[in-house]
């Protein structure tokens, strides 16, 4: 008895999937998302309420919610960044030549120890 093969091709990604699913503006999209997932890591780990939250960060709770719940498309990507200081966290740009393995430059976002975000 013979087995019929799958017919589905796996592709392997990129690293950002919105750049796989060819979405306009990829870059911005992963790195808004990256710096939501550490704020909301933060507000978690502290236990903060959302309008505790909001009065951190000079917005009001709907905000706070469309940010918990990842609808950033009102959230630039400075913006975020301004919230993670007004969380008491650093946030560090660094520039520096790609290298030559790596096909197009891209934009990286890593948190640092989201381990002890209180």
């Amino acid at each position: 008895m013979a087995r019929e093969r799958n017919s589905e091709v796996v592709v392997k990604s990129s690293g950002n999937v919105f750049a796989d699913l060819g979405l306009p503006d990829a870059g911005e999209k992963q790195t808004r998302v990256r710096l939501a997932v550490a704020i909301n890591r933060i507000i978690e780990a502290r236990r903060l309420s959302q309008t505790a939250a909001a009065g951190l960060l000079a917005i009001n709770q709907p905000k706070i919610s469309a940010l918990i719940n990842y609808q950033l498309e009102g959230f630039s990507v400075e913006r975020l960044m301004h919230f993670l200081n007004a969380l008491d966290r650093d946030v560090e740009i660094v520039i520096r030549k790609k290298p030559r393995s790596k096909r197009a430059a891209r934009i990286v976002v890593t948190g640092a120890q989201f381990a002890r975000v209180g």
